[in-house]
Order: C-alpha cells, then structure tokens, then sequence
C-alpha cells in the first residue's frame, strides 16, 4: 500500500479535471465533488461542476446517462439525497472507478472529498504529510534526460 496526506491534488480524467484539490477524509465512507446544480432531464443527469469563484472551474456541462440517487449523512450527520455518478480518479500511479455523490461544497476549503470507498485496501493515511501524488506527478514530469553533451 501507498501513503497519502490528509490532502493532495487529483486527477478526474473522466471529467477533465487535472490537480484538482482533494480533502483525505477517513471519517467519510463516501467521496464528493462539488457541484452547485444538478438536475435530471429528459432520463439523463446534467450537471457543472463547481463554481465560477474556483480557479479550475470549466463551465462544461456534464450528462450522465447512470447515475443513482441516494441518501447520504453530510459532516453534521444528517441524510441528504444526493445524485451519485462513477468516475474514474488517479492518485499516484492508480486509476480508480469510484463513486461520487454531487454536494454543495462551495463553503468548503476542498471542492473533492475522498472517502474510505476509494482509500481502503490501497492507501495509508499519514495526516502529517500532503500533496504526495501531487507532488509524485511533478517529479515524474521533470525528470531530468539522460542524454550527456
């Protein structure tokens, strides 16, 4: 197993998103992305995720045609309904299929929440630390050439 911090930046390639921030939450079991709107139409869940304040937001609408609703218990341990998608998320050198519910997280530091779906039985948590795929990524990109003058 890998370690991670209590927070780093990840990449959602199924949704165009690269090192977007994440919160390491080992107290939630369910992972969140932050969205201000979501609605179904005609069958399909349309939806943008975060909002025009945040630095990586696109504006691009999003349609899932799976999607399952549910209810959730927020921080202050009350059920929410919530519109669930399945993404994939890469940390470090794994890409994941994970669950989502969509939730207003504009009020929060982390527009990603990741839970312990995705955590268990690949990462250990070391809340001193963070950035650890993040900055993985960054080593991995500069790397310097082997080529001598």
């Amino acid at each position: 197993m890998q370690i991670l911090g209590r927070s780093d930046r990840i990449d959602l390639p199924g949704l165009g998103l690269e090192d977007i921030q994440a919160k390491i939450d080992t107290g939630a079991y369910t992972s969140s992305l932050h969205c201000l709107k979501a609605e179904v139409t005609d069958g399909n869940l349309e939806f943008i995720l975060l909002d025009e304040e945040h630095p990586e937001f696109t504006g691009i609408k999003y349609t899932f045609k799976k999607f399952e609703q549910r209810e959730i218990k927020n921080s202050f341990g009350e059920a929410e309904l919530r519109f669930v998608i399945k993404t994939k998320v890469k940390i470090l050198n794994h890409i994941i299929k994970a669950e989502f519910s969509l939730s207003n997280r504009g009020n929060l530091k982390f527009p990603v929440l990741l839970g312990r779906k995705i955590l268990r039985h690949r990462f250990i948590i070391d809340v001193t630390k963070k950035d650890i795929s993040f900055i993985h990524k960054q080593i991995t990109k500069e790397k310097p050439s082997q080529e001598q003058s």
